[in-house]
């Protein structure tokens, strides 16, 4: 058998481009803001991470240029050998410092960040303790490890208690979840995980992708949001969203970050994250550390999207985040509205089967801390046009939608 025939048979991408639907790779001619030029257009973005809105800050800008000239365009190498500069270091003093931790070792994306580190601690040994709804990251992450992974439903604590009274007492454990959950907007329980945590002997890693820059009143994320910073043993985080860089870094104690950075095989291989995106990093921290009112306005126009979206109808689930899903059901309406948004300048995300249940597709919408009120209010014009007059669905349509999903 012809190792690509599962290339040859998917057809579903040119399906849905030939009926003129296909909603993905959309191209940008402009820089990542909260509007966009898309199509020869004005495009409100909120399809973005850009939580804080640096990716266009001309001070984040100036000092990613500021690294480039210094240090070059790149480092050849990896951290472990030649490509460790003294503008790594300096970025995970800092990052180390502003979360309450020993120390901090950066990775050149988020993704390998969570691959370097299960990977890099977990051995035939230990049990990791995975919320189902964790990002895919932390999914491939235990698969490269040796670890033994046990899944819980969402948020479930009973489900998780259950988990970790069967452990043997030799194994070693690890709760791994979210901080903030990236499609359903929604936060980990993370004052009971750390009861069962204490309880059971159990260590606790945070994915904070989502939560950094975002929750707390000084953006330290769901740690600072819940008073329970000191209780995180392993805090992730990822640059490409608050920090307007590439990359992501763990920080804990000296003494694990240590090993990681010896045992970590997605660290030890890969090359070290480029001087304009270390730059950047720094400079975004730095703003955010002077201007917490960001955080604020952010959190703010997420508010007011939750409640304007609340009171036309619309589903939008249990987000308490800057991340809001909304409910379209079908995989084909939910094509069929993405496309009219754009037509209409609005932009969000698409989230279908199978990275949804059947019948429960979702629109995903972000909000950054530097939407306008007016471009808020733009975008609920089109919602409702869109998914209330063009595109209405019934309750009777809603139950047929989740009828697999409830079967399964």
């Amino acid at each position: 058998m012809d190792i690509f025939q599962k290339c040859f048979e998917f057809t579903r991408a040119e399906e849905t481009k030939a009926a003129g639907l296909y909603p993905f790779f959309h191209e940008i001619t402009s820089r990542q803001h909260a509007e966009v030029m898309m199509y020869g257009r004005r495009t409100v973005m909120l399809g973005s991470n850009n939580y804080l809105g640096l990716t266009s800050d001309d001070r984040v800008i100036a000092a990613a240029q500021a690294a480039l000239d210094t240090f070059g365009s790149g480092c050849s190498g990896s951290r472990y050998l030649n490509g460790t500069l003294s503008l790594h270091n300096e970025m995970e003093r800092q990052l180390a410092e502003f979360f309450g931790k020993e120390a901090a070792v950066s990775f050149s994306t988020g993704f390998q960040t969570n691959l370097g580190i299960l990977a890099g601690i977990c051995s035939y040994h230990d049990n990791l303790y995975f919320d189902r709804m964790n990002h895919a990251s932390l999914v491939d992450g235990a698969r490269l490890s040796f670890g033994k992974t046990l899944k819980y439903r969402h948020n479930n604590m009973e489900e998780l208690e259950e988990l970790l009274a069967r452990c043997p007492e030799d194994r070693g454990k690890m709760i791994v979840v979210d901080g903030v959950f990236s499609m359903e907007g929604d936060l980990a329980d993370l004052p009971n995980i750390v009861r069962l945590a204490r309880r059971y002997g159990a260590r606790i890693l945070v994915d904070d992708s989502h939560g950094a820059g975002v929750m707390g009143k000084t953006g330290r994320g769901c740690g600072e949001h819940f008073g329970l910073m000191d209780e995180i043993d392993l805090y992730m985080g990822t640059f490409s969203k608050s920090f307007a860089s590439l990359g992501g870094f763990v920080a804990g104690e000296t003494k694990v970050i240590e090993y990681l950075k010896h045992h970590s095989r997605p660290f030890i291989f890969s090359a070290s994250m480029p001087p304009p995106n270390v730059g950047a990093v720094i400079e975004a921290l730095r703003i955010l550390q002077a201007e917490p009112e960001r955080v604020a306005r952010l959190n703010q126009n997420a508010d007011y999207m939750r409640r304007e979206l609340s009171r036309l109808g619309l589903p939008i689930g249990d987000s308490v985040a800057p991340i809001i899903p909304i409910l379209t059901y079908f995989d084909e309406r939910t094509f069929r509205v993405t496309r009219a948004l754009l037509e209409r300048g609005v932009y969000v995300n698409p989230v279908v089967s199978p990275a949804v249940p059947a019948g429960e597709a979702i629109l995903r919408t972000s909000y950054t801390a530097t939407h306008t009120q007016e471009q808020l209010d733009h975008a609920l014009e089109q919602f409702e046009h869109v998914l209330l007059r063009e595109f209405p669905i019934s309750e009777e349509e809603v139950a047929a939608a989740r009828a697999p999903a409830e079967h399964a």
